[in-house]
């Protein structure tokens, strides 16, 4: 008993083979043990998105129903899923502590339905499909395209300007655009004049919302604090912002009432 506490733990925890308390709390909380990935289960989560986007289409509208969904779906999961898989990139995805596969399944699910409905939008913003500049091959190789970013999704082109894109799904009614998109949206629009957009996919209640961010303003009514979400400032998406029901035809861009 010669030595004082600190002493003695530094001296145990030596014993057993740690030289920091660091390596000596991963050790024994297990975290540096990680789990192997589990394929079986992300082949079953890649066929739910499948699944997702079938119901989808198969209540769609004339107007924007997609006619190959086969090709749709080798297109537009299975190639981005083995893209990811062949980069190594699997273990890598463990935002917040959850499994790579929650990460993958979260991630690629809302990249398929923003795909899916990009035709709809090019028609809804009436500009060419061609003009709008989306997500390549080589950013499936790239961690950084699965981590949060304030950066737009999507760009487009409309009477010679450039407009950027913010695409969001939600699958549980929540619907909600997070402080730091909407920061990023006027921070853009003050330093180049470029607009920034939302359109929000509200797949639980079959909705869509096109939300002008860079006009929002910071003493608005629907900035909320969200508990279950750590306390985060959200601006909650009014039901006046949705001007689309994915059963009827999408509407068109003079309805939206947008300063672009």
């Amino acid at each position: 008993m010669s030595e004082n506490p600190a002493q003695y733990f530094k001296k145990y925890r030596s014993s057993i083979g740690f030289s920091n308390q660091s390596d000596a709390k991963q050790y024994l909380a297990g975290k540096d043990v990680t789990p192997g990935i589990d394929f079986s289960y992300i082949n079953d989560l890649n066929k739910r998105i499948e699944g997702i986007i079938g119901k989808i289409n198969a209540v769609a509208d004339s107007s924007y129903k997609r006619s190959n969904l086969s090709k749709f779906a080798e297109d537009y999961i299975y190639t981005p899923y083995n893209i990811i898989k062949s980069s190594g990139l699997l273990s890598r995805l463990n935002n917040q502590g959850r499994r790579p596969e929650s990460v993958l399944f979260s991630w690629l699910r809302g990249y398929t339905v923003a795909e899916y409905f990009t035709p709809a939008f090019s028609k809804i913003l009436d500009v060419k499909l061609s003009s709008i500049t989306q997500i390549g091959d080589d950013d499936f190789r790239n961690i950084e395209t699965f981590r949060r970013s304030p950066k737009a999704d999507l760009e487009i082109k409309k009477n010679g300007k450039l407009i950027r894109v913010e695409v969001q799904s939600g699958f549980q009614g929540i619907n909600d655009i997070k402080e730091h998109k909407v920061r990023e949206a006027r921070r853009v629009y003050e330093d180049t004049q470029c607009r920034t957009i939302c359109i929000h996919i509200d797949l639980f209640n079959g909705q869509v919302a096109i939300v002008q961010l860079d006009t929002i303003q910071g003493n608005d009514v629907n900035w909320v604090t969200r508990q279950q979400m750590e306390g985060q400032t959200v601006f909650s998406i009014d039901q006046n912002y949705f001007k689309w029901r994915l059963l009827d035809e999408f509407p068109v861009f003079a309805d939206l009432e947008l300063e672009l």
